[in-house]
């Protein structure tokens, strides 16, 4: 897919990394403002508690304290909503009545420094009045569970079912049947939430004030804060700087950043708050959380006939929107890469007292996959078929494409195969099945396990994405755009396609992004967006800047615009006549000097989402006397549509993967019987190094899109889906020869051992129990698949 003398396909070195590398790096808390203010937050030690009465007075005289703030002090509307899913859940910025998870922000201390906010927290005494809680999403959809809010009869926030029920496993001669737990895992990023607040004195700026705020996308953040506050938009600037990571966790305004812009308003001074990792790993919306019961039908060939799921997600408290994902993107991407016949599925979203759910790199689509994936395996052991055969005899083909699935999305194209057999061929599959029966045979205690699973994802859909593109009279090209990187390397990306068409030099092409008051619109990072649709609002950008220079210099040199060629040595000049060429600086020129400069604008708008692809092969070692798993080899093929640049492609696939991987082996986010975080710190919430890692063999086919000009898909999340349910089923493969059927994540030593030990004694652990009762609750869908659905999910 390289085009002749392209830079595109090519492997080009990420050019923002050297001021990373070199501390020229700039995020929030780096920031020195003068006369600053910082905020700090008193939080409930409770999960559930009424709130009786909070006295700030002791607080309020302490040294350096300019003000104390409950939520009754702030009088602020709801918290706006990424994706509402029960308006009756809303969310106050400073609870005034009860709290609802441990860490819930329940007032705020304003002081002249970091040490006299800590100080004078300890001295704001709030009467609290404990409440039972609700910790377990199953056993919050028991009758007698306590219910969150009054205005609700249960605790079930929303969710449909689909009418066809069982009826979609008729004619199956096999059902195999599976209770699995997607855990609750923590968002993590390097950099927690910040913000700093500068209020501008009158008329000093074009700007009321002006919020730097570690976020994924500026114009959202942009709004939500006109909304919370009544000001109008244009008058608020918003600029991301560097952002230590975000994954779906810096989605829109929280109470936090509403209480230091109220601060500044007030005080007319900065403000500042930097989350510390506590309060990251308490209060920033936590990912997955799901309890999926999954039925699938098949004949003895081992081809599939239906497929029934029943899924609850964990919302946590106030309704968090990642319980939507299990009836959202969960549901979707649930027929996977299969022909499957027939479907029903029903999503519950269920309120508990526990952090409050969002989006997690992949938001609801790794959940469907490791589901499917999940039961692909079940079914080949119970079929006695090998796991890649079996995925192989229900592969959609290539000839069925462009496909609309059972739940409405819209697959663009796919060869589902290639990537498996390319996976198979690097891992060496067959030499790894014959040492994993060696070791069985030999009697050894440390087994062999080999894992495979296939995926499809969906990205860059729904609302489009703006770019613009200036030359200036130095021949200097500057790119704005309205997405939003922090690390997935766009300023290398974007420059690379200016470059590529323009025939600049890459290093003398500007990269803007994340600033309201220089790029007018945007829909910032997420759902692995950037590349098709940034990427290609600044393809179409570049290609109205390069007709109006063609047109420039057509007058010029006083020859037809469609002789006009970009020479070798990136000049614009007449085909065929080697030594009449104009320079971009000299055409930059031209154009002031006609009164505009040589700059263009594009809104690219898709004509779907895409759907990019793959296969993993994860290898692992179990030890059946301690249960300890030890990742081998991962081999990730993930087909991503055309590949602009290899090594960014790569870095994404490493880090995706390292993601899934930690999810299957060792990360969860946990509470105890109290809804207290038991995993609120590094020491106890486990994150792999590289020393617990194998090397990651990450390599690509590629099918091009025909939904944007470059036809590129999404990357950033592909091998966080494909990898966690290849490890998992690698896991259970070690075992399976013992009577082990199932695992759920995370697949620790403790859980691993169990269920050795079980099926030892010949109670193996069964993956399955009736699913709870309040899923007949729920109303009916309507029939028929979404409208689309693709559109909406990404």
């Amino acid at each position: 897919m390289v085009m002749p003398g392209s830079l595109l396909g090519t492997e080009v070195r990420r050019v923002e990394d050297p001021d990373l590398l070199r501390g020229r790096g700039t995020y929030v808390d780096n920031l020195r403002l003068d006369g600053a203010l910082y905020v700090g937050f008193v939080r409930s030690p409770f999960a559930h508690a009424l709130v009786n009465g909070i006295d700030t007075a002791e607080a309020a005289k302490a040294p350096g304290v300019v003000a104390v703030y409950t939520g009754a002090d702030l009088d602020l509307p709801a918290l706006p909503v990424f994706i509402e899913v029960n308006p009756a859940c809303a969310r106050q910025v400073l609870t005034t009545d009860r709290v609802r998870f441990a860490g819930e922000p329940v007032a705020a201390v304003i002081g002249e420094s970091v040490t006299a906010v800590v100080d004078a927290l300890e001295l704001v005494d709030v009467d609290y009045e404990p409440l039972p809680v609700a910790v377990d999403m199953e056993e919050a959809l028991e009758p007698d569970a306590p219910v969150q809010f009054s205005a609700m009869e249960s605790n079930v926030a929303g969710g449909q079912r689909d009418e066809a029920g069982a009826t979609v496993l008729d004619g199956a001669d096999v059902v195999v049947r599976a209770r699995i737990e997607n855990q609750r895992v923590a968002v993590a990023p390097m950099e927690g939430n910040a913000i700093a607040v500068v209020p501008a004195a009158e008329g000093e700026s074009d700007f009321d004030v002006t919020i730097y705020v570690s976020t994924q996308m500026p114009h959202a953040f942009q709004g939500a804060v006109a909304k919370v506050f009544g000001w109008d938009r244009d008058r608020i600037r918003v600029i991301a700087p560097h952002v230590g990571g975000a994954f779906g966790g810096k989605v829109g305004i929280v109470a936090e950043h509403a209480v230091a812009i109220e601060a500044a308003r007030r005080f007319g001074r900065p403000v500042k708050w930097t989350e510390t990792r506590s309060e990251n790993m308490q209060a920033m919306p936590q990912g997955r959380a799901q309890v999926q019961y999954a039925e699938l039908g098949l004949r003895t060939d081992g081809t599939i006939v239906g497929l029934r799921c029943r899924v609850i997600g964990d919302a946590g408290a106030y309704a968090g929107f990642g319980g939507a994902l299990a009836d959202g993107p969960t549901r979707i991407m649930a027929q996977g890469v299969y022909n499957i016949p027939q479907l029903a599925y029903d999503g519950l979203v269920v309120l508990t007292n526990t952090t409050p759910t969002g989006a997690f790199r992949g938001a609801g689509r790794p959940e469907a996959a490791a589901m499917l994936e999940r039961m692909m395996d079940l079914a080949a052991a119970e079929l006695d078929l090998d796991p890649a055969e079996i995925r192989r005899r229900n592969f959609l083909r290539p000839d069925q494409f462009p496909y609309t699935t059972l739940t409405g999305a819209s697959y663009d194209n796919g060869d589902y195969d290639k990537p498996l057999t390319e996976a198979l061929r690097l891992a060496g599959y067959d030499d790894l099945r014959a040492e994993q029966a060696r070791r069985i045979e030999a009697g050894e205690t440390v087994l062999l396990g080999i894992g495979v699973s296939a995926y499809v994802e969906i990205t860059g859909g729904g609302a489009g994405e703006y770019a613009s593109v200036q030359v200036d009279t130095e021949g200097r090209a500057s790119i704005k755009v309205g997405t939003s990187g922090h690390g997935q390397g766009h300023p290398t990306s974007f420059a690379m396609i200016v470059a590529d068409l323009l025939g600049v030099p890459l290093e003398s092409v500007d990269f803007r992004q994340s600033d309201t008051a220089e790029v007018p619109r945007g829909g910032g990072t997420g759902g692995s967006r950037s590349l098709q649709l940034g990427g290609s609002a600044v393809r179409e950008a570049a290609e109205l800047v390069l007709r109006r220079a063609k047109e420039l210099a057509a007058n010029r040199l006083e020859a037809s615009v469609d002789d006009i060629v970009l020479t070798e040595d990136g000049q614009l000049g007449v085909a065929g006549v080697p030594n009449a060429g104009l320079t971009w600086g000299q055409l930059a020129q031209a154009a002031e000097e006609e009164g505009r400069p040589l700059v263009e604008e594009a809104d690219f708008k898709p004509t779907g989402a895409t759907f990019p692809f793959g296969a993993h092969v994860s290898v692992v070692e179990v030890d059946t006397e301690t249960g300890f798993v030890r990742p081998l080899r991962h081999v990730a093929v993930d087909d991503c549509g055309r590949v602009l640049n290899p090594l960014i492609v790569r870095g994404q696939q490493h880090g995706g993967a390292v993601q899934g991987i930690a999810q299957a082996l060792w990360e969860q986010a946990s509470y105890d019987a109290d809804g207290n975080p038991i995993t609120a710190t590094f020491a106890d919430y486990l994150i792999p190094s590289a020393a617990d890692l194998p090397d990651l063999e990450a390599v690509n086919t590629e099918t091009p899109t025909p939904r944007n000009p470059l036809g590129a898909k999404g990357i950033g999340e592909s091998a966080t889906i494909g990898s966690t349910p290849a490890v998992q089923n690698a896991v259970v493969d070690a075992l399976k020869h013992l009577g082990v059927r199932h695992v759920d994540m995370p697949a620790s030593p403790q859980r691993v051992w169990r269920a050795i030990r079980a099926a030892g004694e010949g109670e193996p652990t069964l993956p399955w129990r009736e699913p709870p009762a309040a899923f007949e609750t729920l109303p009916v869908r309507a029939s028929g698949p979404d409208r689309d659905a693709d559109e909406a999910v990404a």
